[in-house]
């Protein structure tokens, strides 16, 4: 079976504060088949973009049961599925270790339910990086980066993974401008 892989980026401008515009952006690749989404909203925080971001993305799948790799630069969103934080917040009925309410709980409660339809690998990728920088950058970013995902990944991998996630980053910037518009 081949991987299903969905590369995804939110973004905040203003974030934190009361009036600001966010973006979302995914990626799904299947072999040579790219679908681009994204879309942005008014008032929201980079956390929920980048969840949302994942939300278009699982969305978009039409068939169950499909072997998916998830790239996000977003450590709250990737953390929270490798390490099953939902777990505990579900069993703690929806609030944290120290008794508040989960953030995000109407988007966690969307995401989670793809868990049992499909077999969902997550990694982190490191936003933002200049792929035009100094070899030896490259190379300590790129060993970061099999150190957090395994050594399964070759370097020209990570060039690619790097390269899709600047896409999804664009596709997000798209949505702040759409709002914005």
């Amino acid at each position: 079976m081949r991987n299903l892989n969905i590369y995804t980026d939110g973004a905040c401008s203003n974030n934190q504060e009361e009036n600001n515009i966010g973006g979302y952006g995914a990626i799904l690749e299947y072999g040579h088949i790219k679908k681009e989404l994204y879309g942005g909203e008014k008032n929201t925080t980079n956390n929920r973009m980048e969840m949302k971001a994942l939300l278009i993305a699982f969305e978009a799948i039409k068939k169950e049961g499909q072997r998916i790799r998830v790239f996000s630069d977003s450590s709250y969103l990737m953390e929270c599925f490798r390490k099953k934080w939902y777990v505990d917040w579900q069993k703690n009925g929806w609030k944290t270790k120290a008794k508040k309410p989960v953030g995000n709980r109407d988007l966690w409660e969307k995401l989670i339910v793809y868990l049992d339809s499909h077999d969902i690998s997550f990694y982190r990728v490191k936003g933002h990086v200049n792929l035009e920088g100094r070899n030896e950058t490259l190379l300590s970013l790129f060993n970061t980066f099999k150190e957090y995902n395994g050594e399964d990944f070759s370097y020209e991998d990570f060039i690619y993974i790097t390269k899709m996630n600047r896409r999804a980053d664009e596709l997000a910037n798209l949505g702040i401008d759409e709002v914005r518009a």
